[in-house]
């Protein structure tokens, strides 16, 4: 792993420093995390979370994003993050997935370096080969970061749980949030569409409000084409892959018309800390 990565890291059992040890890191107190062959620690401490993405749905997020689906999302992110990071540091992805959108950052953030965390290790197998100047870990959001207080220059959050206080004590009194959620109107196209909470956005300013504050919102709406098979990948990769039965889905999607023409609407927000 990164040196200026795992001088970051704490033990998440006794909070105390990480250092490497062949094959993996240590704790002073003895706790050890093996580096798994793909790349990443898992630093989950034998918590099992619930409901993390399973090998399919990263997989079918993969190939979404391979396509461009959700380029300019990434391309705003990435710009936003331009004008927020300071010359050199470490930007921190919560809830990153393969790391796509960590690794569209970093290509314009030469002097960063990336930590992608995930709840699910097949997400996180991928993130550790998402960028040559990214690390991957296994954590648990809810359970609290595996990071040092005021460690990060940038933290990242893309369609993914928001922990308002561990987000705050991450990062750094000069540092900033980046958070991506969807609008009422994201995929609108698929039948039936993914359903949002149109209440999302004041629950997300509720939700960080104690910590931070919102600096500016942008929306981000355009439409994709997409065959009937990257419509099946795309519902694949969500939570209705968790809730519909994989024929109910199919049978579902086989009845829209191909190509289809979503919409892709997203809501980009840029927090500063209190």
């Amino acid at each position: 792993m990164l040196a200026e990565i795992v001088a970051r890291l704490r033990c998440p059992v006794c909070r105390d420093a990480l250092s490497e040890f062949p094959g993996g890191l240590g704790c002073p107190a003895g706790h050890r995390f093996d580096l798994a062959r793909q790349g990443y620690v898992n630093l989950l401490a034998g918590r099992v979370p619930a409901s993390p993405d399973t090998a399919d749905m990263v997989s079918a997020r993969s190939s979404v994003l391979a396509a461009g689906h959700f380029r300019p999302v990434a391309d705003a992110l990435a710009a936003a993050a331009v004008d927020l990071a300071p010359p050199d540091g470490l930007v921190v992805d919560v809830g990153a997935g393969t790391g796509y959108y960590l690794a569209a950052v970093l290509d314009r953030l030469p002097g960063h370096v990336g930590l992608a965390l995930d709840v699910s290790t097949p997400a996180v197998r991928r993130a550790a080969r998402a960028h040559p100047r990214a690390d991957a870990v296994a954590a648990d959001t809810w359970h609290g970061l595996p990071l040092a207080d005021r460690s990060a220059d940038l933290v990242l959050n893309v369609f993914a749980p928001r922990n308002g206080t561990e987000f705050h004590r991450v990062l750094r009194p000069s540092g900033g949030l980046l958070v991506v959620t969807p609008r009422p109107d994201h995929l609108a196209g698929l039948e039936p569409p993914v359903a949002v909470d149109p209440t999302k956005a004041e629950r997300l300013d509720a939700t960080l409000g104690a910590w931070f504050r919102l600096a500016r919102s942008t929306g981000l709406e355009y439409e994709v084409t997409l065959s009937r098979a990257d419509a099946h990948r795309l519902v694949a990769m969500g939570p209705s892959a968790r809730h519909e039965p994989p024929d109910a889905l199919a049978q579902r999607l086989a009845r829209l018309p191909d190509p289809l023409t979503p919409t892709i609407s997203v809501t980009l927000s840029h927090y500063a800390p209190l």
